[in-house]
């Protein structure tokens, strides 16, 4: 029997160049999406931090991890919006075993 849901981990970077508004709104954005295909289970905005190495000519990046449940096709479709939002420098969603 298949699962319905699974538990999932998104950790996102956030464009460190955009102003307050603009990464509110795209923190915003994210969170209502997986709201409304999932729960959100836990979300923690941690801020700027300097990355492992320069992606774009940038140096750092604004972090956010988001861990929620979904049903097991959702994931590949938030991907897809992450990879063509252009204020998301970097994007990873993984299963999470508890």
């Amino acid at each position: 029997m298949a699962k319905t849901t699974e538990k999932y981990e998104l950790m996102y970077i956030i464009n460190p160049n955009l102003n307050e508004e603009e990464t509110a709104a795209v923190v915003e954005k994210f969170k209502a999406l997986v709201e409304q295909h999932g729960t959100l289970d836990e979300m923690e905005l941690m801020g700027k931090r300097k990355l492992a190495y320069e992606i774009n000519y940038l140096t750092e990046g604004y972090y956010v991890l988001i861990k929620f449940t979904s049903a097991p096709d959702f994931p590949a479709e938030l991907d897809r919006i992450l990879g063509i939002t252009d204020s998301v420098i970097r994007s990873l969603i993984t299963v999470r075993y508890q």
